[in-house]
């Protein structure tokens, strides 16, 4: 079923300036930080439902995430809002200069499915923080999810301030878009609906946050302590059975150290879910069959080292690795989202460039070593959204640091402050004092002004 938002009376609302104080923009936030952690259970229960998500795991992935950057903002909002105060050059002096950040008025999420809470909220906190309406549209994949924040944000919010939508994506952002013009679109998901929603937006002249995906490289070298880094790969990849929009998509291994890595990267497969991942309570599942018809292709396009089940009734694919797959075949092409990984190797750093820029412009890229060079090599060549050395995952959990992508994994970024800007206009604003009025830029002009003016702006 379609829900849509009132955005006219949404409109009025913002118009007439409720949004726009610090002390209104706390008070939401802290009304949202108490409704989550009066739901949590609930949340819990539904990303289990929808997932199969272990309420460990989803807390610190999703919950816990979304309360940290809810924290962040109550701790620095009154000096975000705060005008910033910049120079003024001395040819329009005597003024001074400053930056002031407003909100850009009515905006529209769109959440994906894969962390259905933590990406329905955390662009939602941002757009709070700015001082703007929000119409929230978290993915129907997520069935239970949605449920629950439709709930929460009903509870919580006055319907002309926050308002979310239901239905279908294709079906819901044409029908809001065509009879509204948003002052600012947010999509989380897939570079093919991006090029959609980003269509839109142009259409309208609307400024666009495009946060999408790509095949992140997890590259280990010969200098790397392959126990961590096997422990902390396996984690990336396998986190929410592979459904992570920055997860080490396929490995880039020295050939040095590959069969060591592989080793294990096998032991913490097996220690992390057990010898059958299937009977595990910490492992995921696929959303949905669509989704998993296409991940399974991906698993006979390798050759296999381990791994390979799958159950279509439990919507179980096993924690799978290949190697020897085809530059051309899909797995090698598409961002996987899935529990699959494949395998590459490498001998020197030249070759990395070669294989990554196949699939340019990634979201993440993650590179487990000590040797300095490599690691200036991968930073500096490499073009990559944000990533780790020697970690995995753990830019996104910052407020301090902004998180997006670039080219083809996306465009502008959020997090903390951020977030706030992504949804804030930031106004400048000279005020001068109407005495001296110097007479240096009226006409008429002579040889003397503009002596000065190269001495004042040469």
């Amino acid at each position: 079923m379609m829900k849509l938002a009132d955005t006219a009376s949404m409109r009025s609302y913002f118009d007439e300036g409720h949004t726009l104080g610090y002390a209104f923009r706390k008070a939401q936030l802290i009304a949202l930080r108490d409704a989550v952690v009066r739901h949590e259970s609930e949340i819990l229960d539904a990303l289990w439902k929808d997932l199969h998500k272990n309420k460990t795991e989803a807390y610190y992935s999703e919950i816990g995430v979304v309360l940290d950057e809810m924290k962040h903002a109550l701790q620095h909002l009154k000096e975000w809002m705060e005008p910033e105060h910049v120079p003024t050059p001395l040819v329009i002096q005597p003024s001074s200069s400053s930056i002031h950040y407003q909100p850009k008025g009515v905006v529209f999420i769109i959440a994906p499915w894969n962390y259905p809470f933590m990406l329905s909220l955390t662009p939602l906190i941002a757009a709070i923080s700015a001082g703007n309406c929000v119409v929230l549209k978290p993915s129907e994949e997520a069935y239970h999810t949605m449920l629950v924040i439709e709930k929460l944000i009903k509870h919580t919010f006055n319907a002309n301030y926050i308002s979310m939508v239901t239905g279908a994506g294709r079906q819901v952002v044409p029908a809001l878009t065509s009879n509204f013009v948003f002052n600012h679109i947010f999509f989380t998901g897939s570079p093919a609906v991006g090029k959609i929603i980003g269509s839109i937006a142009a259409e309208q002249l609307c400024p666009c946050t495009l946060e999408l995906g790509g095949k992140s490289p997890g590259i280990v070298d010969e200098s790397a302590n392959l126990r961590v880094s096997a422990r902390r790969l396996v984690w990336g990849k396998f986190t929410n059975a592979g459904q992570t929009c920055v997860a080490p998509d396929y490995l880039l291994l020295h050939a040095s150290v590959k069969d060591k890595f592989l080793d294990y990267a096998i032991r913490f497969i097996k220690q992390f879910y057990g010898e059958d991942a299937q009977q595990s309570a910490h492992f995921g599942r696929i959303v949905n069959l669509r989704r998993f018809q296409s991940v399974c292709a991906y698993v006979e396009q390798g050759r296999l080292i381990y791994g390979g089940k799958t159950d279509e009734h439990d919507l179980y694919i096993e924690p799978t690795i290949i190697e020897h797959a085809s530059e051309s075949s899909a797995v090698m092409q598409d961002e996987i989202f899935g529990p699959v990984w494949p395998v590459l190797t490498w001998n020197k750093p030249e070759e990395l460039l070669a294989i990554t820029r196949k699939n340019r412009y990634p979201l993440s890229c993650y590179y487990f070593g000590n040797n300095k060079n490599t690691e200036r090599f991968i930073n500096e060549r490499i073009e990559f959204g944000g990533g780790c050395i020697n970690n995995t995952l753990a830019h996104l959990g910052n407020s301090n640091l902004p998180f997006g992508g670039i080219q083809g994994s996306g465009s502008g970024q959020y997090h903390g402050k951020f977030g706030f800007l992504t949804f804030s206009h930031a106004k400048p604003l000279v005020k001068s004092s109407t005495w001296p009025d110097p007479s240096l830029r009226y006409a008429p002009y002579s040889e003397g002004k503009l002596k000065w003016f190269k001495r004042l702006m040469g």
